[in-house]
């Protein structure tokens, strides 16, 4: 009995990808997709052809091996090519399109093992994951840039208005700055560049990951002019929020 049916949709859910989402990749329907998920359809060659290339699987693998199977070849070869590039600093991509997914699945290394990867040269050592970012409440940070973070263990670790892409329960994935005060040490005020978006705060319980900006990567033709008028605002605005800041400090 053919498994890529269920193949299929252990694929898309590890990548967090809704059917919809799975569908505008496979150019196909997205009531095909389900078709093929519930077996009421085998999916087409064709269609198959485009899933092993995406996930690097061979025919034979998506339509005889039962892929969610732990002993199977494929995860088996997933943990290998881990292990080999273990010291190349490989930076795990987090897309927006899978930010819902990196949610539930962040601690869970079979999701992240089957997240796009890079490397960067010119980091040293370290635990680093790259964002997706979207929209403009960290301009000049153009929406749509890629935010490489290192790890921080704990909120203790946090360095003073440093940029960070947080991780929280109630706020998904955000990069902001991030300010402490000793009077409220259970909680982390969230500061944007852009000063028309007001600081906010999260609980430091709510907080499951950090990762502090060493790297933004964005594309040339994303990057944002400034007039003289929008700058002299920028810098009024700022200047009213830090001195809200250090009267709530104070």
């Amino acid at each position: 009995m053919s498994q890529a049916g269920q193949n299929l949709k252990y694929l898309r859910k590890l990548r967090g990808w809704t059917q919809e989402e799975f569908a505008i990749k496979l150019g196909i329907k997205r009531s095909l997709i389900g078709a093929y998920e519930e077996e009421r359809a085998d999916p087409r060659i064709e269609v198959l052809e485009i899933v092993g290339d995406i996930f690097k699987l061979s025919l034979d693998e998506l339509l005889l091996k039962a892929l969610s199977d732990t002993g199977s070849n494929y995860l088996a070869k997933r943990r290998q090519q881990k292990m080999l590039t273990a010291d190349r600093n490989i930076i795990y991509f987090v897309p927006v399109k899978a930010a819902a997914g990196y949610l539930a699945g962040y601690a869970d290394s079979e999701f992240i093992d089957e997240l796009n990867t890079f490397t960067l040269p010119m980091l040293a050592g370290g635990n680093y994951r790259a964002f997706e970012i979207i929209g403009d409440s960290m301009m000049p940070t153009p929406s749509g840039s890629i935010i490489v973070g290192e790890k921080v263990n704990t909120t203790d670790e946090v360095k003073n208005d440093q940029a960070y892409i947080v991780v929280s329960r109630h706020e998904g994935i955000v990069y902001k700055r991030i300010v402490k005060s000793n009077k409220t040490k259970n909680k982390l005020t969230l500061v944007s560049d852009n000063p028309q978006y007001q600081p906010y705060q999260v609980n430091t319980e709510d907080v499951v990951e950090l990762w502090q900006a060493q790297m933004v990567i964005s594309k040339v033709s994303q990057q944002q002019l400034w007039d003289m008028n929008s700058l002299a605002n920028m810098v009024n605005n700022l200047q009213t929020q830090v001195s809200t800041l250090k009267k709530r400090m104070n």
